[in-house]
């Protein structure tokens, strides 16, 4: 792996980091609860970015599959937060 590589992928994962800190602020101090949501969806996709670096940098596919399954599971929960929100219940 060339030095130029590993010098983007280890700014990339500090920035990453740096949002996540960032977001977690958001989400705890979110004046609505729609903020939260937001911030908690912002959550997960820079949780599944960073797999996405790390997989990158260490060469394997398991990260890959970490993400997607980050994706999916992030997906269906703001799915049901929104749902809870617009409604009130999440199953009818």
């Amino acid at each position: 792996m060339s030095a130029l590589l590993t010098t983007a992928i280890t700014a990339s994962l500090g920035l990453l980091g740096a949002a996540m800190l960032l977001t977690l602020v958001r989400l705890f101090i979110g004046p609505s609860a729609q903020d939260r949501v937001l911030a908690l969806d912002y959550l997960y996709l820079l949780g599944m970015l960073t797999m996405l670096v790390l997989g990158i940098r260490y060469a394997s596919d398991t990260y890959l599959e970490a993400a997607v399954l980050i994706a999916l599971f992030g997906f269906v929960a703001s799915f049901a937060l929104a749902r809870f929100l617009l409604r009130g219940e999440v199953i009818e």
